[in-house]
């Protein structure tokens, strides 16, 4: 049995926006993965400028809201994980 080499790579945000509904990441493979905003509550109670400052992680394997104190990993986005 084969497997697919993407499964064994990981995948790394290339850019990531806030929007009032939603979080959306552009993950460096082409794709875009997006999450509804009320999943994170620190992002959805952070004010705009708060939620359009954050860096990557990791070589981009997560995104950090220094402001907000929030941390995503992609793994989690993908795999559907809400904040806790």
């Amino acid at each position: 049995m084969s497997t697919s080499s993407l499964a064994s790579e990981t995948a790394i945000a290339a850019g990531v926006r806030v929007t009032g509904t939603a979080l959306v990441v552009e993950l460096g493979d082409g794709r875009t993965v997006s999450a509804p905003l009320d999943w994170y509550p620190r992002l959805a109670e952070g004010r705009p400028a708060e939620r359009r400052r954050w860096e990557f992680i990791g070589g981009g394997t997560g995104i950090h809201w220094p402001d907000l104190d929030e941390d995503i990993s992609v793994e989690g986005l993908l795999a559907g994980r809400r904040s806790m």
